[in-house]
């Protein structure tokens, strides 16, 4: 048996940055249209759930039941783009004039962080995808303009509602380590994702994603 080594050369990985968000309004369970999302400067995982209920027995403890798991995350960015707008709880009633406390639309998201190591600070990159997500209102400050000015930050604090995986639980959030899942595969996907000169961006379901990368 193999002795354990720690930070061995090309092991020593971390991850870091946020890029190429596109965000895909949901429309009757897909998510048929993908556009960029510009200014993200965070995007803050916080699963939830999965708390322990013990159980007693014979005067010990007979075992434990773990709750369902939930996926939350924040988005931080200067800016939103227009179709956020709908998932905001916003509707446009005149060119240039919105009205808020609509209904929010369900959307789905995408984006990259970048996996670096002591030997390539650009090794590749972690994809990310989420549906079912929903985006809660958020509180936002109009501070006055002074001789330190700072642009404003808008954040949003999202729930999601898992969507079915065949052959497993359901699920909200899907990881794809790039330096892992062929290059060939990567790219198709890419290109479904971000779309080509010939085909429009779209996010496609767990098992579409699934049965790209076995097959």
């Amino acid at each position: 048996m193999a002795k354990i080594e720690w930070d061995k050369t090309g092991e020593r990985k971390y991850q870091l940055g946020v890029s190429n968000v596109a965000l895909y309004k949901q429309d009757k369970g897909a998510y048929p249209k993908g556009v960029a999302w510009n200014g993200i400067t965070a995007i803050k995982e916080s699963p939830d759930g999965a708390d322990a209920t013990d159980l007693w027995a014979d005067n010990i403890k007979y075992g434990s039941i773990r709750a369902g798991e939930k996926y939350n995350f924040t988005p931080e960015a200067y800016f939103y783009p227009p179709e956020f707008g709908e998932c905001d709880g916003s509707a446009e009633v005149a060119p240039g004039v919105t009205i808020s406390q609509q209904k929010r639309k369900p959307f789905g998201l995408t984006w990259q962080t970048l996996i670096g190591s002591d030997e390539d600070d650009e090794l590749g990159f972690t994809l990310h995808l989420v549906w079912g997500a929903t985006a809660s209102p958020s509180e936002r400050s109009h501070e006055t303009y002074n001789d330190s000015p700072d642009a404003e930050i808008f954040s949003w604090d999202c729930d999601t509602t898992p969507v079915k995986v065949t052959g497993y639980k359901p699920t909200a959030h899907m990881e794809l380590d790039s330096t892992k899942v062929p290059q060939a595969k990567m790219e198709k996907l890419l290109n479904i994702l971000y779309g080509t000169a010939n085909t429009t961006p779209h996010l496609p379901l767990p098992d579409e994603v699934i049965k790209l990368m076995t097959t």
